[in-house]
């Protein structure tokens, strides 16, 4: 959750530093800082619990030896210790020579911190990282070299780790790797080293993953050691085409009212580009995965919900049964023989994913979902299914929920030609249902733009929210829920509606928000009745008619395919908007809610 960035550069180390920390901000943090070695061998360390933006000035106001090209920097997002400036990574040892960056947990660092305040070690912070400046130093004392003292520490570590150091007396600059992100690329502008390839895209055409327990020293030939013995590097990289594209707002206000509107465009490209391989079956012949006869999706919040609407269109257009599994409670998982796992993460690095699959161990097959093809989960996996929804800055997902969604039902529809399941005119029929999607999410946005200000305007003071649905209609309450959550830090719950007389009902009083997903289910009448007659204030989503007419049911023709057992995906688009323009109206900053982050790499 937190980000690295690092350089060895022939100019000025603090502009790149600044500048790759501004792009890991869509990740989520509540500190940030850089360790600069200076020309006369010691370290420059700036910090602030504001913006990364807010380092710039505080750099130039620099009054000490003058600053190199060689440098460390992190946005952190607190795990252990208050969000306080002393809590703010880089962090140094006793001396101040040893600075270091750390993404991850380690989960010894009581026991560590202990026994190094035994030997009269200082610590200056509350943050598990410090203890492993203070390991370095006491083994640099043994050999007075970076790369060495730094691979002779790792053993001592449990957890996960991401970490640079940087020794000012010296220049070295060092970089490790177990169970966290972190690439390393050699460009015209120098070295690098990140935990995201968006931080350094501006520079770097292609790169290397560490691998787990990798060593790697930036130096003028890189050096790559593995347990203390040479290794060979891994094969390069080629950064993604979209990794590098602007990320202005243009003509909005946030980056999530601009990727909202990205929305019919993202679902168009991934039809486009994936729509010729699904009659025949040929797009998932493509991914290699052997025959199967059940399907489990793996994942997190907003992943799992597109998971959920990916396993229903195996199930209900192909009959086949599907489980999926919460990736934090993946320990208690039992998988049938023949099962093929979905494992889906934006980012390709979400911890918990990543911990479900060594949880999971035996199993048939592992797909990959993402939106990071060189991703450590695209690296464990068996076949990777990009999502192609390009760079998304803000961190409730919008965009990366259409496009995990319009993917995986593609795959699953030619995964269920492939094994005979559905005939080639009836994946015709289902390629044309889902042609219309752009054109869908273009109307339901419009709409939503037209009358979602003026609900917002009535349910302002509102402190709880319920989302109710029905068939296919409960998932798309579920992220509406997670969404409002989300972005307002209001209470938001989601049911299927026919549980409301269940237990749910005594939470509708005078003037209660409840927002119904009416994909048509005639079964919906009743429970709008349920709650009308309690006073709840129904917002309803669907045809013409409705609270916010989205759906495109109120276009006046039906859903000829059977886009109705797994959508109305459209649906997003007023829940999106609904909880963006309350958040707006409440003072949230939309992209970057509190507590929360966009690469989730702690568990």
């Amino acid at each position: 959750m937190c980000g690295i960035a690092a350089c060895r550069t022939r100019e000025a180390a603090a502009p790149y530093l600044v500048k790759a920390l501004s792009l890991l901000e869509y990740r989520g943090y509540d500190s940030a800082g850089v360790a600069i070695r200076t020309v006369d061998g010691t370290a420059a360390t700036v910090r602030t619990v504001s913006r990364v933006g807010s380092l710039s000035p505080l750099l130039e106001s620099w009054h000490g030896a003058e600053l190199t090209g060689v440098g460390i920097g992190h946005t952190r997002w607190a795990t252990h210790g208050a969000v306080t400036e002393a809590n703010a990574h880089p962090h140094s040892d006793c001396s101040g020579r040893i600075s270091v960056v750390h993404n991850g947990i380690i989960e010894n660092a009581d026991s560590l911190r202990s026994t190094l305040e035994s030997l009269g070690h200082r610590f200056a912070s509350d943050v598990d990282s410090e203890v492993v400046s203070h390991l370095v130093e006491d083994a640099l004392v043994e050999s007075d070299n970076l790369r060495v003292a730094v691979s002779s520490i790792v053993g001592q570590l449990r957890g996960s780790w991401a970490l640079v150091f940087l020794d000012s007396a010296t220049g070295q600059m060092v970089a490790t790797a177990h169970r966290s992100p972190l690439l390393v690329a050699r460009t015209p502008h120098g070295d690098f080293v990140a935990s995201d390839i968006g931080a350094i895209a501006e520079w770097a055409d292609d790169y290397w993953a560490l691998r787990d327990g990798d060593v790697v020293e930036l130096a003028e030939e890189i050096s790559w050691t593995n347990r203390g013995e040479p290794a060979i590097a891994p094969l390069a990289y080629q950064q993604p085409v979209w990794t590098s594209s602007p990320r202005e707002l243009v003509r909005h206000t946030d980056f999530m009212d601009r990727e909202i509107d990205e929305q019919p465009e993202v679902a168009a490209r991934v039809l486009d580009t994936l729509s010729p391989g699904i009659a025949d079956g040929s797009l998932w012949r493509s991914t290699g995965i052997p025959a199967f006869s059940r399907v489990a999706i793996l994942g997190c919040g907003t992943s799992l919900n597109a998971g959920r609407i990916i396993a229903s269109a195996f199930s209900r257009l192909g009959g086949i049964a599907h489980d999926y599994i919460v990736a934090s409670e993946a320990s208690t998982a039992v998988l049938d023989a023949n099962t093929v796992v979905f494992a889906i993460s934006q980012s390709g690095e979400t911890a918990d994913v990543l911990r479900a699959i060594e949880d999971l161990g035996a199993r048939s097959s592992l797909v990959a979902l993402t939106n990071n093809p060189h991703s450590t989960l695209a690296r464990q996996a068996d076949s990777v299914i990009n999502c192609f929804a390009g760079p998304e800055i803000g961190v409730a997902a919008t965009k990366t929920f259409v496009a995990q969604v319009v993917t995986g039902v593609a795959y699953a529809l030619s995964a269920l030609v492939d094994s005979e399941r559905m005939t080639r005119a009836e994946a015709q029929r289902q390629v044309a249902d889902l042609s219309r999607i752009p054109d869908l999410l273009a109307h339901a946005i419009a709409a939503s733009r037209e009358s979602v200000p003026e609900v917002v305007s009535q349910v302002l003071d509102s402190t709880g929210f319920v989302f109710l649905g029905r068939g296919s209609g409960v998932v798309y309450a579920a992220e509406g829920a997670l969404k409002l959550k989300e972005l307002t830090y209001r209470w938001a719950e989601h049911y299927p509606a026919g549980e409301l007389k269940h237990g749910p009902l005594a939470l509708i009083e005078q003037g209660t928000p409840v927002v119904v997903v009416d994909n048509g289910d005639p079964r919906l009448a009743s429970n709008i009745a349920e709650v009308s007659a309690r006073g709840g204030r129904v917002i309803r989503i669907g045809a013409a008619g409705s609270t916010i007419p989205a759906l495109g049911l109120s276009l006046g023709t039906p859903l000829h395919g059977a886009m109705e057992q797994w959508g109305p995906l459209e649906s997003v688009a007023p829940l999106q908007i609904l909880a963006r323009e309350l958040a707006v109206s409440l003072g949230r900053d939309v992209d970057k809610p509190r507590n929360l982050a966009k690469s989730v790499t702690v568990e």
